[in-house]
């Protein structure tokens, strides 16, 4: 038997497997500080003052403040005013707020993001085989509800359900958050679910823990592809390689019966004529 035809879910990965950032997080912060008369901060400080409160934030409030009950506002206005300030930038009250307003609203919209081409097309095929589609991410309400319908990828056309790490207070690698998603799907058994994604811990791992199908995108042709095929992952470069493998997985098994079939005929035609 196929595993497409054993299938009753699929779960995909969003970012770096449905949408792709667009330019640089400097761009914005540059675009946000301007707008409120201010220079243009270093691009490659930013980059790191941002990766050094993100994680911190991450630590303390994880799940975007879920447990701590934040509103998703404060913890990215807290995120974003230590991002400046390990970048070496302390602006005052009124000239933070401007600035980080415009950075709040921009991630809060389709313009830093693209959706690659096949993601819409995959999706509506994984649904019009009759499969059930959830998307899992480790973000929060935004992604839901903006982001991803004004790329195109629309809940009900696209998706059925998403599992939000922000929402559920679950995050990837934490296995359990692919647990809610056999749930939400109507408590499909992990052997009839496949999980798509892009990274080895977060994706591939929890997944199969539980005991779910999982396989790998490598659209950016990273370095790590190779060992994850070494660890026996299946490792393809897009979606479009992905329904192909699916398809042809049942095409062969179709053949295959087909197959059987005439032999089958053959003999009891040869049993007759005996």
């Amino acid at each position: 038997m196929s595993l497409l035809s054993k299938l009753r879910l699929i779960t995909v990965d969003v970012t770096g497997t449905l949408i792709a950032y667009k330019g640089h997080l400097g761009d914005y912060y540059c675009m946000a500080a301007k707008s409120a008369g201010m220079p243009c901060p270093d691009y490659n400080r930013m980059h790191e003052g941002f990766k050094l409160a993100y994680t911190e934030m991450a630590r303390q409030y994880p799940c975007f403040g879920f447990a701590a009950k934040m509103p998703n506002i404060e913890w990215w206005r807290t995120c974003v005013k230590n991002s400046f300030v390990k970048a070496g930038y302390d602006y005052d009250e009124e000239t933070f707020e401007k600035i980080f307003r415009h950075i709040y609203s921009a991630f809060g919209s389709s313009a830093p993001y693209s959706a690659f081409p096949d993601a819409q097309p995959f999706m509506r095929w994984a649904r019009e085989k009759g499969l059930t589609v959830g998307v899992v991410s480790n973000a929060e309400y935004r992604y839901k509800d903006f982001i991803l319908p004004a790329l195109g990828l629309n809940q009900g056309s696209e998706w059925d359900f998403g599992v939000f790490s922000g929402m559920v207070g679950v995050e990837k690698p934490d296995p359990r958050i692919y647990k809610i998603a056999l749930e939400m799907a109507g408590n499909v058994a992990p052997e009839e679910a496949l999980h798509i994604g892009d990274s080895m811990r977060k994706d591939y791992t929890p997944a199969r823990s539980i005991g779910m199908h999982a396989l790998l995108l490598d659209r950016f042709k990273t370095a790590d592809a190779e060992s994850w095929r070494q660890s026996g992952a299946t490792v393809l470069p897009d979606l479009v390689a992905t329904q192909e493998w699916l398809t042809k997985n049942q095409n062969e098994e179709q053949e295959e019966t087909v197959a059987a079939r005439v032999l089958n005929r053959i003999s009891e035609k040869l049993k007759m004529g005996a």
